[in-house]
Parts: C-alpha cells; sequence; structure tokens
C-alpha cells in the first residue's frame, strides 16, 4: 500500500471499475454457503482418475514419460469438452488442433511456431499451424511439484482457450487487433468452463474436488499471474491473480458464451492491473510495502477503516497491541476481535511476519496488504456486531470477506492516505488461498472451506460496496 495522495486521473480509472456492472455476471443472488456456483463443496480426491487407459492422442517429440500422459490426457478431455460445447454454445463443429508437441526446454530445440524451444519454459498455442506445444523438462515438473498435476491441466486447458479463439473466429470476438489481456482473460474463462466440466463428473480422465481442489487451481493462477507493476496494455500481458482468478471464477460459473463477451470494454471497466506510480519508493520491504509495525502506518490503516464504515453508525472497535482476554471469542492470528470489549488486538510478530514479503527464491510472508486486511476483516467484524449479524459461521466468514474487500475498494478513491498499490489485490488473492485465511474466518477463526467462495466474495465487496455485503451474505 502507499502512504500519500494521488492524482485525481490515476482513480478515476479504478472508481468505474468499482461501479459498473458486469454483464453476464450475477451480483445480488443470495449463495449457498455450502456450495460453490451451485455445486456442493466436496474435499474428496482431485487430480487423474485411476484406472483409466490413457487417451490415443498422436504427440511429436514426445518421450511417452509421465509429463507426456499428463498432458495427453488433459487435452484429450479438454477437446471432448469443446467438441460437446460448440454446437450447443456456437452453432458449429470444433475441430480438433492439428498439431500437439512436446520438448524439453533442456535438451535440443525443437521448431515449432517460428520459433527454438530450446531454453523455452513454456506452453502455448500457435495459430500459425494450429498446435499446442508444452515443455515436459522444466515448466510441467515444476507445476506438477509445488501444485499438483491438476495446474498442469489447467495450463493446458488455457491453452485451449485460445486455440477455441482461433476455431471461433468472429464468434468469439478476437481479431488480430485485439489486445492480449483480452485474450488471455478469455482463455482464462474458458478454462473455467472445462473445470466446471471436470467438477460435475464429466471428464474421462480426471475429478476435482470444489473445496482443496478448486483452491489448488487458483493458487496455480496466482503462479503464473503476470509480476506486479505490469501494465495491462503491455503486449503479451496475462493480467494479475486478481484479474485471472475472476476470469476463471466467470467461466466456472457461466457458460462458453459469457467468456465470448469479454471484451475490451469489459477490461477497461474491471481490470485491476495498474504500473507503479513513478512517485512510489521502495522503503526496503519491495515496491508497495509499508512496514505494517510502523506507527504511521498503523494510525493511518485505523483510519482509513474508520472512513470506510462510518455510515453504518457503528462504534468503532479500539485498537491495540498485544494479548488480550475475551470470554466470548477464540483467539486468532494475527488479529482477534472480543465481541464482549469491542476491541482488536494485534499480535506484531505475527503481523510482521505476513506483512513481509518474501525475497526472490525464499518463502516468507505475504506483503503489507495481507496484513492489514487480515486487521481489517477483525474490524468488519465489529461493524456486523453493532448491525446485528451473527458473527459464526460460514455466512459469517462470507460476509467479513466481502466487507473487507469493500475497505479495500474505498482505498482506490481520490484524496485517501493509505492507497491501494500495484500488486496489493494479489496479496488478498494469496492470503484468502490460504488454509488458515483471516480475511474469510469467522470471528473464531472458523475458515470457509472454499478459496472459490472466499475469493469470489471479497471482490463482490471491492467492486460493488458494503450494501451488496449484508444483502448477499446474509445468511
Amino acid at each position: 500500500m502507499v502512504r500519500r495522495v494521488v492524482a485525481a486521473v490515476a482513480v478515476l480509472g479504478l472508481l468505474s471499475a468499482c461501479t459498473q456492472q458486469i454483464a453476464g455476471v450475477a451480483r445480488t443472488e443470495r449463495p449457498d454457503v455450502s456450495k460453490v456456483a451451485g455445486l456442493d463443496i466436496t474435499t474428496g480426491e482431485s487430480g487423474p482418475k485411476p484406472g483409466v487407459p490413457d487417451a490415443d492422442l498422436r504427440v511429436e517429440n514426445g518421450d511417452g514419460g509421465e509429463m507426456d500422459r499428463l498432458s495427453t490426457n488433459a487435452l484429450a478431455d479438454v477437446e471432448e469438452y469443446w467438441s460437446e460445447q460448440f454446437p450447443k454454445q456456437f452453432g458449429t463443429r470444433f475441430e480438433s488442433v492439428k498439431r500437439l508437441v512436446s520438448y524439453d526446454s533442456n535438451g535440443a530445440g525443437v521448431e515449432i511456431c517460428r520459433t527454438n524451444t530450446k531454453g523455452v519454459a513454456n506452453a502455448f498455442y500457435c495459430s500459425l499451424d494450429d498446435s499446442i506445444a508444452w515443455d515436459r523438462g522444466e515448466l510441467l515438473p515444476m507445476l506438477d511439484d509445488m501444485f499438483g498435476p491438476m495446474s498442469v491441466v489447467t495450463v493446458l486447458a488455457h491453452e485451449m482457450g485460445h486455440a477455441v479463439q482461433y476455431k471461433l473466429g468472429d464468434k468469439g470476438g478476437i481479431t488480430q487487433a485485439t489486445p492480449s489481456i483480452v485474450k488471455e482473460q478469455q482463455a482464462d474463462c474458458y478454462a473455467g468452463n472445462f473445470f466446471r466440466w471436470v467438477a460435475e463428473g464429466k471428464s474421462a480422465h480426471f475429478r476435482i474436488s470444489t473445496g482443496p481442489g478448486l483452491n489448488q487451481i487458483l493458487s496455480t493462477m496466482f503462479f503464473i499471474r503476470d509480476a506486479a507493476g505490469t501494465s495491462a496494455e503491455k503486449q503479451g500481458a496475462h493480467g494479475s491473480a486478481f484479474d485471472r482468478v475472476a476470469a476463471f471464477q466467470f467461466g466456472f460459473a457461466g457458460d462458453p458464451k459469457r467468456c465470448a463477451q469479454i471484451d475490451p470494454d469489459e477490461i477497461r471497466s474491471r481490470i485491476t492491473q495498474e504500473v507503479f506510480d513513478p512517485n512510489e519508493r521502495d522503503l526496503g520491504f519491495g515496491k508497495g510495502n509499508l512496514p505494517v509495525n510502523d506507527r504511521k502506518s498503523l494510525d493511518l490503516l485505523e483510519s482509513s477503516l474508520r472512513d470506510a464504515y462510518k455510515q453504518s453508525g457503528a462504534t468503532p472497535p479500539a485498537l491495540k497491541v498485544g494479548e488480550s482476554s475475551c470470554p466470548d471469542a477464540q483467539p486468532t492470528s494475527p488479529a482477534s476481535y472480543c465481541p464482549a470489549t469491542n476491541e482488536i488486538s494485534v499480535d506484531m510478530p505475527e503481523l510482521v511476519k505476513i506483512g513481509t514479503p518474501p525475497k526472490r527464491g525464499q518463502k516468507g510472508g505475504i506483503g503489507d496488504f495481507a496484513a492489514f486486511a487480515e486487521i481489517a476483516s477483525r474490524f468488519a467484524l465489529s461493524i456486523q456486531k453493532a448491525t446485528g449479524y451473527a458473527l459464526e459461521g460460514p455466512a459469517a466468514g462470507l460476509r467479513t470477506a466481502c466487507l473487507t474487500g469493500a475497505w479495500a475498494g474505498t482505498t482506490t478513491k481520490e484524496g485517501v492516505q493509505l492507497r491501494l498499490s500495484s500488486g496489493d489485490l494479489d496479496e488478498a488473492v494469496a492470503e484468502l488461498l490460504a488454509d488458515k485465511s483471516l480475511i474469510a474466518a469467522d470471528v473464531n477463526g472458523t475458515v470457509v472451506p472454499s478459496g472459490f467462495a472466499r475469493v469470489e466474495a471479497f471482490r463482490d465487496g471491492f467492486f460493488e460496496g458494503s450494501g451488496l455485503c449484508t444483502r448477499k451474505y446474509s445468511g
């Protein structure tokens, strides 16, 4: 986050995103907190189905190893999905991708799409010869090691999304002049369409739970995001984690026609990815990060929260550093809310751990926004108590995430002293996908089991404000 007042022109673009309804996205339907986009929240196995024969697809340059088998099975199922959907959704026949190519980026290069693959740790679709290629040597094993086999399926479903764009032509609204961010958002959305089909049990080779399984998919989207400070207008831009996860969720909850509706106008209305302000300095915690144990930062946070929720008429909670006992709620880390005393207590060492971003190649915390948002979530509980809402249970957790998102939305306004910085919303995604997310937890720290639902609730609040939170997540 940033301690400063920003120029109006930098804020107005974000404010437009905070007020515009996106076509095709239902915002006011009250959700069943036991479901994800209408499907039951499940916690079963995710990954390849055991005992299913491998798909019989021709792959060039393959080695027959685990990554190639996984990729071939994924592409076979994705093609089956689109073979079903093209006639239903677009009134046309789906033509299979003509060329599938496996390569090892650490080995001898292969010429694909006028490119030599030596040293290219990537997966991509090429419209020049209607091909999909993947790196079995470095990229796919790394994803598999970090997030499991369904991360590989995610990447290839995204690349097939680009093939879908090419094959749809005018029906997909994509031309050579279409900005890359639009193409990438559509492809993420099409991947969401496919995973809905998998979650419904229709895939021959794969299965996925809507709880931990989808959490891993969204974590993969987080990993392959654009770096903080990247312009959405840059050629090749794929999107921030916040924006990529949103597109995937639109696809999972909607149909392929919803994805084909993604166009430059929609992107301009909701994309949050922005460059760093030229005056923004690195204070030693990475650009865009403040020291969370700095008294001035905490004072600005408290002021920001009071301002965000002042229309509720609630008495703001006291914010103190250190432990305190509470007769009617369990302690939560790094911040706890006590309903009996209307007080938030902060464990500063734990807050610093979360608020300190990891150094390259190392494990660590997340960043300042994630830490501040965890305090904001406890502040949101005090508002719920004052306005008569229950503080325990899944509905309370989602309402808390939504209200925290609503606070985040206020930090984009003109004249604020604590302002959202590039990469902050990605920190929110990282925290919301964590097993012990506090942003989407009730007063006792009980977490809503679906990361998908957590992120969606936060995004609802960010774009629509606190009024939607109490209507949609009333319990």
